[in-house]
């Protein structure tokens, strides 16, 4: 449903899309040669400093500006997208395997609302 004054909702994009999304970005203005694995290692740092910067002093329950958190959190996706691309690795694979792995260190009975490592559980 079309409502005024606010944009209409759309299907959400996949990995996929989004990778193609920014490496044709990437590829239009010829920067891949700027995107060696330490220099977009350094961007997504950077990109990850900014969104600390914008919680950096706040109290918990404070509002954060979620104009500028949404555009911080798109530069580190696209980090991770190009990086993830130009290494060759497969983030959605990556992502389960590592929720796989998580849930055997992390087991629920002994993990439910503990802060602690899982070496320590």
């Amino acid at each position: 449903m079309y409502t005024v004054g606010r944009r209409r909702p759309r299907m959400a994009a996949t990995l996929q899309e989004l990778s193609a999304a920014v490496l044709a970005f990437r590829d239009e203005r010829d920067w891949k040669q700027f995107h060696g694995p330490k220099d977009t290692a350094i961007g997504l740092m950077l990109e990850a400093a900014e969104v600390l910067e914008l919680v950096q002093w706040k109290r918990d329950g404070d509002p954060v500006d979620r104009a500028r958190l949404g555009e911080e959190l798109a530069d580190v996706l696209a980090w991770v997208l190009i990086l993830a691309h130009d290494q060759g690795l497969d983030l959605a694979e990556e992502l389960r395997r590592k929720l796989e792995k998580n849930a055997r260190n992390y087991p629920v009975e002994k993990a439910r609302g503990v802060a602690r490592k899982y070496t320590d559980l």
